[in-house]
């Protein structure tokens, strides 16, 4: 069974083209679905029946697992028995007629114009900071707001992949699927700035020569990095919402929206391959309509 386990793997990286994230995390949760199978002495793939999946999935919401991590689990077990099924390992995929957990579509928080603004103006120069690495910080946030990218796309961005004088970068997003996302003037400022006071400085030989944000010892800069770059200069301004790099991209297309921006144009740049998915903030768009009319109407 784990060798079976491996080739799924191997097929969801060479034929659907996953991300090394995704990959981690289904080998995981194939695994632990594996374990439970040999709990129950299932030895043969063959043999597992709709009531034992169903059975795994109650396990894991016995467990404690978080509804979205229930929900991954299970869209990697349904995937595992789909392609054992057109591996024609075995005849039927046990998990077909089980419907998917659903999760519950919360609102993200997201921070005010004024928010955004407190936290981009928080890094500056310092007597203690001769690198300069106050300039790589207000770069990375002043990216994060203007084009709204994961941290996961932000920290494999490479200086090739700025296209300043067109105003735009080059994205690689889930699945290594590449697209253009437009950039602001005053962002790309901010990142000629460091590249040239501060990227410079922090540069080895043996680093990746073109990846565009670094560590202080001159490596990749990781996304743990990103996150307390994000909360330590949230916290410095004063912002008392619970703030990380995905609250700048929820923040970025709600701003747009509410400005008048075209969902189908905001779905483009956050790399939505479903609209549905970005139509989460016409509901906080709506929210905020409601809110001015209440705020503002005579009858509201």
């Amino acid at each position: 069974m784990i060798r079976y386990c491996e080739a799924y793997l191997q097929f969801l990286s060479l034929e659907k083209n996953a991300s090394p994230n995704t990959i981690a995390s289904y080998r995981l949760d194939v695994a632990r679905y594996l374990r439970f199978l040999e709990g129950r002495n299932i030895r043969n793939l063959d043999d597992v029946t709709e009531q034992l999946a169903s059975e795994f999935l109650r396990s894991l919401h016995d467990s404690g697992l978080s509804p979205r991590s229930v929900t991954r689990n299970f869209s990697a077990i349904r995937g595992f028995h789909k392609f054992l099924l057109g591996d024609e390992v075995t005849s039927r995929n046990p998990t077909e007629a089980i419907d998917s957990p659903r999760l519950a579509r919360t609102l993200p928080d997201v921070l005010t114009q004024a928010e955004v603004e407190a936290i981009l103006n928080q890094p500056v120069p310092s007597g203690q900071d001769t690198r300069q690495l106050w300039l790589r910080d207000k770069a990375i946030l002043e990216v994060l707001y203007a084009t709204g990218i994961r941290v996961s796309e932000l920290i494999r961005l490479r200086q090739s992949d700025i296209h300043a004088e067109s105003g735009i970068i080059r994205v690689f997003g889930k699945g290594s699927k590449e697209r253009i996302v437009p950039i602001g003037r005053p962002a790309l400022q901010w990142i000629e700035r460091y590249a040239v006071n501060c990227r410079a400085c922090l540069r080895r030989r043996d680093s990746t020569q073109d990846m565009l944000f670094l560590n202080a010892r001159g490596k990749p800069i990781t996304r743990m990095a990103i996150w307390k770059i994000v909360q330590a200069y949230a916290r410095k301004a004063g912002v008392r919402k619970e703030v990380h790099p995905h609250t700048f991209r929820h923040s970025f297309a709600t701003h747009l929206l509410e400005g008048g921006a075209d969902l189908r144009a905001v779905q483009e740049m956050l790399g939505h391959s479903d609209i549905s998915t970005t139509q989460i903030y016409t509901h906080i768009d709506r929210e905020y309509l409601k809110e001015v009319h209440r705020t503002f109407h005579p009858r509201g």
